[in-house]
């Protein structure tokens, strides 16, 4: 399942992702991973969650994230959630236009795809008005 949070900048998505990332780890049977691009919350995160740090837009498009979460996964067929924080910094081809259908679009699927294939569950914040998501995205926003 891949799910999105979506808005504008502060109002509340990294804590609200924190908080079920935090939840989760109480009851999972599996590991959780936490992706942002900077190390800001990595304290806020219990200390059973593997947090992992991308420059800011490291990332040029969405094949090369997949690319990154697939070597993520190569390395531990345990985890069942990955908490992915600010998608807009970490990918170059959607920085400043989080409403690019295709890419959105194309990387929600190949999520969907990843996450029935590996059993893991994905979260997905956008700096976004929600608005001017396409209607894959808005969806699946939790």
């Amino acid at each position: 399942m891949v799910q999105f949070l979506a808005g504008l900048k502060g109002e509340g998505k990294t804590r609200k992702m924190i908080d079920m990332a935090n939840q989760d780890v109480k009851v999972t049977d599996g590991h959780i991973v936490y992706i942002d691009d900077d190390m800001r919350h990595s304290r806020d995160l219990h200390r059973d969650i593997r947090f992992v740090e991308v420059e800011k837009g490291l990332l040029a498009n969405c094949r090369e994230f997949i690319g990154f979460v697939l070597g993520i996964l190569s390395q531990n067929n345990d985890i069942t959630h990955i908490y992915i924080d600010g998608l807009n910094n970490i990918v170059c081809s959607i920085c400043d236009k989080a409403a690019d259908s295709k890419e959105l679009v194309f990387l929600k699927e190949r999520l969907d795809e990843i996450s029935e294939k590996e059993h893991v569950e994905f979260i997905v914040s956008l700096h976004s008005n929600v608005e001017d998501l396409p209607e894959a995205i808005k969806g699946a926003l939790v």
